[in-house]
């Protein structure tokens, strides 16, 4: 058998017999359940296979890696390689596959999105179409999606819960494409990664000098993505946007002595902000402590402010705290 002659998933193939059983089984652990089985095939089938041909092949692939300076693997990149031999709906699946919710079904795959999204979706359809959503979901997971509804519409649900019969394949097919089509092709849309995100993520763990030489690189280069990028990023002085509850949660959860630190050297209003929502006698110990710090390197007091930092968006991602948006400001019940 020649080199020339075997097809891609051949090749596949004898790349798996020639790696050892251990190393094909973690390849194919990364693999589809339809591309092990067609690999699967090719090697029941290959038959001999001349030591040539192996070490050929081997050394082909080989050569087509040290060919490549940089082998760059993104969402990109792949849309476009899989447009060249896929009709373009089954791109859009796969696609949507790789930013979706994990799952091996439609349910399953609710199952692991966030329930506000989806009651925020479900809140503008049918309450039977509803009740038929949350009859095939966990019992747990429904039951956060329906808190999240408003209180007239998950009343009129649970009503047409109780009474609701058994669903024809019809119409269980119907509301299953509208949540793919309507719901899941936009979910997986929003969760591309937007770039200038991405930058603002990585200048927030950058120090104070790096962060000012290349913000005023790219102020240059492109001051509207400059913009923006600082718009997204959250720095320490951003703290002053949180509210009063929101700040003494942080207080409870950081490191005094970390705290001591971050706040040596910084402004007034981020100094007021925390010894404000302290009570008067820790508070007094709060600047006795600063007031007795000797002289701090400027890295380290950067580091501490970053470690608050991420310990307030820690917080904020685990719903603890209220970060406020542009100086926003949240109403309370107390």
């Amino acid at each position: 058998m020649m080199l020339e002659a075997l097809t891609g998933q051949q090749r596949a193939a004898v790349l798996m017999l020639s790696v050892g059983e251990d190393n094909a089984v973690k390849l194919f652990q990364h693999m589809e359940t339809e591309e092990i089985c067609d690999i699967a095939q090719c090697m029941a089938r290959m038959g001999k296979l001349d030591r040539e041909v192996v070490e050929v092949l081997l050394e082909d692939f080989a050569n087509t890696l040290r060919g490549r300076n940089t082998t760059l693997g993104t969402v990109q990149n792949t849309r476009k390689m899989l447009s060249r031999f896929l009709e373009p709906d089954r791109v859009r699946d796969i696609v949507e596959e790789i930013y979706g919710p994990p799952g091996k079904t439609m349910w399953a795959k609710l199952n692991n999105v966030s329930e506000q999204l989806l009651a925020n979706f479900l809140k503008h359809e049918y309450p039977q179409t509803v009740a038929v959503v949350m009859s095939k979901l966990d019992s747990d997971y429904a039951a956060r999606v329906l808190a999240e509804l408003p209180d007239s519409l998950t009343m009129e649900v649970l009503m047409r819960m109780l009474n609701i019969d058994a669903v024809q394949n019809e119409a269980l097919e119907a509301i299953e494409i509208t949540l793919r089509n309507e719901f899941m092709s936009t979910l997986g849309k929003a969760q591309e990664r937007d770039s200038h995100e991405m930058i603002a993520n990585i200048f927030n763990h950058f120090d104070r000098s790096t962060e000012t030489l290349l913000m005023s690189y790219l102020e240059e280069k492109t001051p509207e993505s400059a913009e923006r990028i600082k718009k997204l990023m959250f720095t320490f002085d951003d703290l002053t946007n949180l509210p009063g509850p929101s700040v003494q949660v942080l207080l409870r959860e950081v490191n005094k002595d970390q705290l001591v630190v971050a706040l040596k050297g910084t402004s007034d209003a981020i100094c007021d902000l925390f010894l404000s929502n302290m009570s008067e006698r820790a508070a007094k110990i709060m600047k006795e402590d600063m007031q007795a710090t000797g002289p701090l390197r400027v890295r380290d007091v950067e580091e501490a402010q970053q470690e608050i930092v991420t310990l307030a968006k820690d917080l904020s991602d685990r719903g603890q705290i209220v970060i406020a948006e542009d100086g926003g400001e949240d109403d309370f019940v107390y």
